[in-house]
């Protein structure tokens, strides 16, 4: 089953006046591309995230983002009160040397959390740490599991999409095999034709043996059938990749390349308007392929 590259999954649990958030967002890319937002006190789960994130998504540009908030009477920082007592003194030091009266000025206190070493983050414990990796990995895991899903749900409409385009260019091959068989013949009849309406003034007869060369150099400028069957190929390989259980996006890319390259080849030796129109139709379906398998995993 095909996996989009786009999707969301969050997940959110609250503990002990702390509330912890996870967000994953995903979005097309050739490689698996990752970025990380996390609160400053959880930064140590960056590299477990990231781990996880690699075994569960192979292709997208994936931003993941883990919130921690205290929603009870705890904080995230703490005051250093030393710190605090030794910037008065020096504030103070400063009023007296100006001779200004310290009980006229009027200190800032959000200022003063402010300067470096006032506010400092909260210190956890390694049993905190232990539990709020606990936390992230089982959040994390849940975020995970709403994506694919998410991710499951648009592959199918991205599968439906491409077995829809891949039966056009199916109902084109055939027509082509079909008129293929018949183009040298026409060929032979039409070129034969016109030069015996061009001697019969003369009252002379076309030298079948030069006719028959003739015709041989057009059969293979003009044979298609190699790379009608090559196409089919691709075309069978591109629908049972489909079906399989797998990241399949670089391989479907690859196969679409390889249709359209076939395409075009046959392009160039088309000599029928009826197998030109069908090799326009095959081509606008093969790129509508190209587009769509940028989407999947």
């Amino acid at each position: 089953m095909l996996h989009s590259m786009t999707g969301f999954g969050d997940a959110q649990y609250e503990e002990s006046g702390i509330s912890f958030v996870v967000e994953i967002k995903t979005l097309n890319n050739r490689f698996l591309k990752t970025s990380f937002k996390i609160s400053d006190a959880l930064s140590f789960v960056e590299p477990e995230v990231d781990r996880m994130i690699r075994q569960e998504l192979s292709r997208g540009s994936v931003s993941y983002s883990l919130h921690m908030r205290y929603t009870g009477e705890s904080n995230a920082f703490e005051v250093n009160q030393a710190a605090v007592q030794v910037y008065m003194s020096h504030l103070e030091q400063i009023i007296t040397l100006h001779g200004k009266n310290k009980n006229a000025i009027h200190i800032d206190l959000a200022s003063l959390l402010q300067l470096p070493g006032i506010c400092q983050l909260r210190e956890y414990s390694e049993e905190k740490h232990e539990k709020f990796m606990e936390i992230t990995q089982k959040l994390t895991q849940s975020a995970l599991q709403r994506l694919r899903k998410m991710r499951a749900e648009e592959g199918k409409e991205i599968l439906a999409d491409l077995q829809q385009k891949c039966q056009e260019i199916r109902q084109n091959l055939d027509a082509l095999s079909g008129l293929s068989r018949n183009v040298v013949d026409q060929y032979r009849k039409r070129i034969q034709q016109r030069v015996n309406e061009m001697l019969s003034e003369a009252n002379l007869s076309v030298d079948e043996e030069l006719l028959i060369k003739e015709v041989a150099i057009f059969a293979e400028r003009c044979d298609i059938n190699e790379e009608v069957s090559r196409l089919e190929s691709h075309l069978k390989q591109f629908e049972e990749t489909c079906q399989r259980d797998e990241q399949a996006g670089r391989r479907l890319d690859f196969l679409s390349q390889e249709m359209l390259r076939e395409a075009n080849t046959i392009a160039s030796k088309a000599n029928n308007a009826q197998i030109s129109h069908h090799i326009v139709e095959i081509k606008v379906a093969i790129d509508r392929l190209r587009e769509q398998v940028q989407n999947v995993e």
